[in-house]
């Protein structure tokens, strides 16, 4: 953690050691326990995926056959993954983003800022979270061509997704950026 600037030191202000807001939030636990799960759900689906698309190489040039769910499967595990890590990606901050106006400004405007964008965001994310909840409906009856499960399950990965992302951006609109302690991947 870095620590506070002295009077006269050239160390830029943002490099300051805030204090955490909420440490041991019942939200903040929730989502802390969420954010355990996800990483245990990419890691297993990134697992299961590489598994599928390895055998299928082997089935396909060694046994001259194919696995016929090979490519579904691996293609939801693949959305899966993603889903699942987009929260990870808003906790850490590693989003692409364009801060060239932003970096002039000062420290306690960019938190105002990142408050009120994190809020922007939870909003649009729980309207994310409300269309794949109709989506998800709306796909239930269908079943995937080669699986015989729903193809909803697309979908409730978005709305995984949009929620667990709603969870986070809230705990930095209330919290502000520094939430997490300056965690970093």
């Amino acid at each position: 953690m870095n620590q506070p600037q002295e009077p006269g030191s050239n160390q830029p202000q943002e490099d300051i050691a805030l204090p955490v807001r909420w440490p041991g939030s019942p939200l903040q636990t929730v989502v802390r326990y969420l954010d355990q799960l996800s990483v245990a759900g990419i890691v297993l689906t990134m697992a299961g995926m590489t598994i599928i698309v390895t055998l299928q190489v082997v089935w396909r040039h060694i046994l001259n056959s194919s696995i016929d769910s090979a490519d579904e499967l691996s293609r939801l595990l693949f959305v899966w993954a993603m889903f699942l890590a987009i929260p990870q990606g808003i906790k850490y901050g590693v989003h692409v983003g364009i801060d060239l106006l932003v970096s002039a400004l000062s420290p306690s405007v960019k938190e105002i800022l990142f408050r009120l964008m994190s809020l922007a965001a939870a909003v649009l994310m729980a309207a994310v979270a409300i269309a794949a909840w109709d989506a998800t409906l709306g796909k239930w009856q269908a079943l995937m061509p080669t699986l015989p499960i729903s193809a909803a399950v697309f979908y409730i990965a978005v709305l995984v997704c949009a929620v667990h992302s709603v969870l986070h951006l809230i705990l930095f609109t209330w919290g502000g950026s520094r939430i997490w302690g300056g965690q970093s991947l």
